[in-house]
């Protein structure tokens, strides 16, 4: 019998270690022996780990060992009724949702500003994405969550849609009325996938805006290596019990590598456990610690630390007070410039600047002394770099003109033309800036002057650009 105070994956791995088995295997690094460099790097004790599929170790794809215990000490603690470790990061399992809930020509009702993955599944699997413009805040200039009024009119002019997906939250930490959202889904019959990247720790704590599964969600996508603690590119997929689990396995087994590292599976594991031991505590400890820093923020002048006072009820239905997102405008700078300065002047470094806000992400691992010296930065930065507001461009959100599906103008004949002659022609690829990887054009979507104008002044303005065959951004790739 399995309880929460078990870690399977970590005690298979511990097991090995004192076998003293000799490895006729790969990794060819062969426990750290053959890669001086790579065992002085990262440690002995990580390399011992870095093994691959055995049968006491059990198999990703098809699990019937300790993965397959971990795995439902996971299903537990999350409220689910299946829980699979991703090792492809939320994209794999943002894909893996979508592929297992649509298919080709079906609809899927869904906010605009999602993450590339998102879109990025549509191309895969060729289904019609009907867009719900999200509210935008006119003070803050960024897009916020699907009001419920207007998913609800979705459904109505979409009743064959097969699908509706959320964000729970948003990256600035916006969040929909999940829970009349994902009743209105299975009063139509259609699915409820939640894109939950950032919201591991609305599991585990009080005073949280609901999880996916709590609000009776059928899929969410769950980044633990965000909030929960666990590596880089370690994710969960949830699954609710009207689920075929078995299928979705085989749709996971598709995309996702037959060669899963151990090393994020044993941070799934114990990141899992720690959680579910002392996640309230340590989530209440950084509630505090981003309730202080809003306030201190508030009271420099200039920057905008936004909390719960944002939530109205329709698109920005609730927030998470974790999240401490700040908007820079009345200083004279944009996000990114202060992301810039922060890291190149005094040496922190936060999650995102973009356009008019930054994100500091506040988790178990800081402290007040970390606090203290992110408030006296800002504060610096106000004091000497304080400029006037002309000029700023103030909205994030640019709603898009959809000419072709996604899947059709991605692989359709393209061709590569400078910026300026992009405009009202169908783009093929994605532009974006990343973080927070929403694309500011996806492929099917016409080139608006909005967007050609976002797309300058983002590079202007220093945003890390991606999504493009041309890397400087300068040409943009159309449908011929």
């Amino acid at each position: 019998m399995l309880n929460q105070a078990d870690a399977p994956v970590h005690a298979a791995l511990e097991t090995l270690k004192r076998a003293r088995i000799v490895p006729f295997d790969v990794p060819g690094h062969k426990r750290g022996r053959g890669s001086r460099e790579l065992r002085d790097f990262l440690g002995e004790s990580c390399l011992t780990v870095d093994v691959n599929s055995m049968k006491p170790l059990d198999n990703l794809c098809h699990p019937t060992g300790v993965i397959r215990d971990a795995a439902a000490l996971a299903a537990e603690a999350f409220g689910a009724a299946e829980a699979f470790f991703m090792v492809g990061g939320t994209t794999s399992s943002v894909q893996a949702m979508i592929l297992a809930s649509v298919g080709e020509g079906d609809k899927i009702i869904l906010p605009r500003n999602v993450h590339r993955s998102v879109i990025n599944a549509l191309v895969l699997c060729g289904a019609e994405p009907v867009y719900v413009n999200p509210g935008v805040s006119p003070r803050l200039g960024i897009a916020l969550g699907m009001d419920y009024r207007d998913v609800e009119k979705a459904a109505d002019a979409n009743p064959d849609a097969k699908a509706i997906l959320v964000n729970n939250p948003t990256y600035y930490g916006v969040c929909p009325d999940l829970r009349r959202v994902t009743a209105l889904a299975r009063s139509r019959g259609m699915a409820a996938l939640v894109d939950e990247a950032h919201g591991a720790h609305f599991y585990f704590g009080g005073g949280f805006p609901v999880s996916a599964m709590a609000a009776g969600a059928d899929m969410a996508s769950v980044s633990m290596h965000k909030s929960g603690g666990s590596l880089t590119q370690s994710s969960l997929l949830l699954a609710g019990p009207n689920v075929d689990a078995d299928y979705l396995r085989q749709i996971i087994n598709l995309t996702q590598t037959t060669s899963g590292s151990y090393l994020l599976l044993v941070s799934l594991d114990l990141s899992r456990r720690n959680l579910v031991m002392s996640g309230r505590d340590m989530f209440g400890r950084v509630l505090e610690m981003a309730e202080y820093a809003r306030g201190e923020i508030n009271q420099i002048g200039g920057y905008y630390a936004f909390g719960r006072e944002t939530a109205d009820g329709g698109a920005a239905f609730d927030f998470d007070r974790s999240k401490l997102s700040v908007n820079t405008l009345d200083v004279g700078l944009a996000g990114i410039e202060v992301y810039d300065i922060l890291r190149d002047e005094y040496d922190i470094q936060i999650e995102f600047g973009d356009l008019g806000n930054i994100l500091a992400y506040v988790s178990a691992g800081d402290n007040y002394k970390n606090i203290e010296r992110l408030i006296g930065a800002l504060g610096e930065i106000r004091r000497f770099r304080m400029r006037g507001r002309a000029g700023m461009l103030a909205r994030e959100y640019v709603p898009p003109v959809v000419d072709l599906l996604p899947k059709a103008a991605f692989f359709a004949p393209k061709e590569s033309v400078p910026l300026a002659s992009a405009l009202g022609r169908v783009g093929a690829e994605f532009a974006m800036c990343y973080p927070p990887g929403i694309p500011i054009l996806a492929p099917g979507e016409r080139v608006t002057a909005d967007v050609i104008d976002y797309i300058r002044y983002a590079k202007d303005r220093g945003c890390y650009m991606t999504g493009t065959a041309d890397m400087s951004l300068s040409n943009l790739n159309v449908v011929k």
